[in-house]
């Protein structure tokens, strides 16, 4: 997965309503990210703009909290939503590197409970962490009073064995976020530490995420984004709250989205991984890893976010890997930009990773709108990738 060059190309931004405002900037800048951007803003779509790029851009535009005039910075903190999946997917691996466990291996292995869990047909699930990991498990999901009552991953275990599986495993693609906090607990009981403390002792401190965490501090609750959603009936972009259950300390560590970030803080991760698993001379991954989160273990069966019509109906394009959607072929759209077997994740609020291995790119997007109705097709992606994409071509 090496390249001869490797660029990391970073843009956050967070929604609000103004006009286009003056940019803050530290270091080199990428022709055309600025502008395209400024473009969003001056429709009244985006009034929050970060973009750094490790080696080439960094450019910060707008307000982090409009009310307060806060300006925003490469270190304000974004809930990063579903981009978490992709690191659990790494931490399942990481213990995979180790032979202490194999993601072909069945969930009951480590979380005994799922032993008798029956599929609708009546059958033995036997369900696998690979299934889990890549949607296809056919596993219920946790919801209701119960599920809010949840304070460790363990107390929500029994909740996904009562809830009636949905499908025969193995049938379709369904996106399932029980699956991966399944797998959150999986690294739990294999590696004798809470997922939150395994990922910051084994991912986050070495690769100097500082800003990247479950939990809520005074520090990061300072530094944390104002989320703001459009009023159907004004327009208007109105701030919306954190999500309640994510973020206070009696909440799970959810592997499904439950982390908060900054754009430099997550491109450190994407950076070892479009590195093939190593960073700064230190190895994270191992190539046979690596290659569980970037080749499709889905067969053909089709996947992702454009199934329907109204997204092209896109799913053949699609993969699953470990915790990743993987590019199969481009398309019109978010994807025109990018190379057959770029893979990455999206967030519900806008925020996107995407890793390009034959370019040597990686490509992270931070937004907080609360309603974007399918943030991975967002006009506000596709500007950013294509330009950004322009820009690398002509260096």
């Amino acid at each position: 997965m090496k390249t001869k060059h490797s660029h990391l190309a970073n843009l956050a931004l967070s929604a609000a309503l103004c006009g286009a405002l003056p940019a803050f900037a530290d270091g080199s800048k990428l022709p055309g990210i600025g502008a395209a951007m400024q473009e969003m803003i001056a429709k009244n779509e985006i009034a929050v703009v970060v973009a750094k790029d490790k080696l080439l851009h960094l450019e910060s535009t707008g307000l982090a909290e409009v009310a307060a005039k806060r300006p925003m910075t490469p270190d304000t903190v974004f809930w990063i939503a579903s981009m978490t999946k992709p690191i659990t997917g790494a931490a399942i691996l990481m213990l995979q590197d180790e032979g202490k466990l194999n993601v072909a291996d069945p969930v009951a292995k480590y979380l005994p409970g799922f032993a008798d869990l029956k599929t609708p047909s009546g059958k033995p699930a036997n369900l696998t962490i690979t299934q889990i990991l890549t949607h296809t498990s056919g596993l219920g999901e946790a919801s209701g009073p119960d599920a809010q009552k949840a304070r460790t991953l363990a107390d929500l275990v029994p909740l996904w064995l009562a809830a009636p599986m949905q499908y025969e495993p193995g049938e379709k693609w369904k996106y399932t976020q029980s699956g991966i906090n399944a797998a959150a607990r999986i690294v739990e009981v294999v590696s004798g530490m809470t997922f939150d403390v395994f990922l910051q002792k084994r991912l986050f401190d070495p690769l100097g995420m500082k800003h990247t965490t479950f939990y809520f501090t005074p520090e990061l609750r300072s530094q944390l984004v104002t989320a703001y959603a459009k009023n159907k009936e004004t327009g208007l972009l109105e701030p919306v709250p954190p999500r309640a259950e994510f973020g206070p300390r009696d909440r799970p560590p959810q592997g499904n989205g439950g982390l908060y970030s900054t754009g430099p803080d997550y491109a450190r991760f994407c950076q070892m991984l479009l590195n093939g698993g190593t960073l700064e001379g230190r190895r994270y991954l191992s190539a046979a890893a690596m290659k569980f989160l970037a080749t499709p273990q889905t067969g053909d069966l089709p996947t992702g976010f454009f199934q329907n019509d109204t997204y092209g109906n896109r799913g053949a394009n699609y993969g699953w890997g470990i915790g990743t959607c993987i590019l199969r072929a481009p398309h019109d759209g978010v994807a025109a930009m990018l190379s057959p077997g770029t893979y990455g994740h999206g967030g519900a609020w806008g925020t996107q990773a995407w890793i390009d291995p034959v370019k040597g790119v990686a490509y992270i997007l931070m937004v907080q709108r609360s309603n974007f109705p399918n943030s991975d097709a967002s006009d506000v992606r596709r500007n950013f990738q294509q330009a950004a994409a322009d820009a690398l071509a002509k260096q």
